[in-house]
């Protein structure tokens, strides 16, 4: 029996290809708003990171979701993702 193929996603943080259920999804909705999707089922682009706090901060002194969003996010924004993270854990 063939083993069923296991989604791999890269975390925009530290760079690593991981199981996209071990992730958080970033959605950039159609709407310019960007938030955290928990559910992974949120319409809009994506982009993963792990469910560390250090990660989010590696990403965000890099700007790498703003680069993949091709957008600037604001301070508040980061800060409300990092409070979901600590809350989620």
């Amino acid at each position: 029996m063939q083993q069923k193929k296991i989604p791999l996603r890269k975390c925009t943080g530290c760079g690593e290809m991981k199981p996209k259920k071990e992730l958080v999804r970033v959605v950039k909705t159609p709407e310019d708003e960007i938030l955290i999707d928990l559910t992974g089922r949120k319409n809009g682009r994506g982009a993963y990171i792990c469910r560390d706090v250090e990660c989010l901060k590696k990403a965000r002194k890099a700007k790498r979701i703003e680069k993949s969003f091709q957008c600037n996010i604001p301070d508040e924004v980061y800060d409300k993702m990092e409070q979901e993270l600590t809350s989620g854990e």
